[in-house]
């Protein structure tokens, strides 16, 4: 199974809904992510305020943070190497990575709730 790891920019959270505007594609990249991790697929954000030491730890992310700065978040490895620099993937690309159908990353969490009427 593939492995995708979001490194983001210093955030106060990851889903965009913080702070006087909301961000859609903060919120966009949080559903897919939640998605997919509901799916079993191997996806982790780490946000630089909240994690420096996994930017600090991992080599690749370390050295284009040296090479671009800060400006270059969010950084985004598949198995380890970076496919995309400065933006956040789009659903397609997810997709395109991940070998789901895009349809799958835009899915709501389907809920049951039992309600006991006496």
């Amino acid at each position: 199974m593939k492995k995708v790891e979001i490194f983001d920019p210093a955030m106060c959270c990851s889903t965009g809904v913080c702070g006087p505007s909301v961000d859609p594609n903060l919120t966009r990249v949080a559903s897919a992510v939640y998605s997919m991790e509901q799916k079993g697929v191997d996806i982790k954000r780490f946000n630089l305020a909240n994690d420096p030491a996994a930017f600090a730890d991992n080599k690749t992310v370390n050295q284009v943070l040296q090479e671009k700065g800060a400006d270059a978040l969010p950084v985004i490895l598949l198995d380890g190497e970076v496919v995309k620099v400065g933006e956040y993937p789009t659903n397609e690309e997810f997709a395109e990575w991940l070998e789901v159908s895009a349809e799958e990353l835009t899915q709501k969490p389907c809920v049951r709730v039992s309600v006991k009427l006496d």
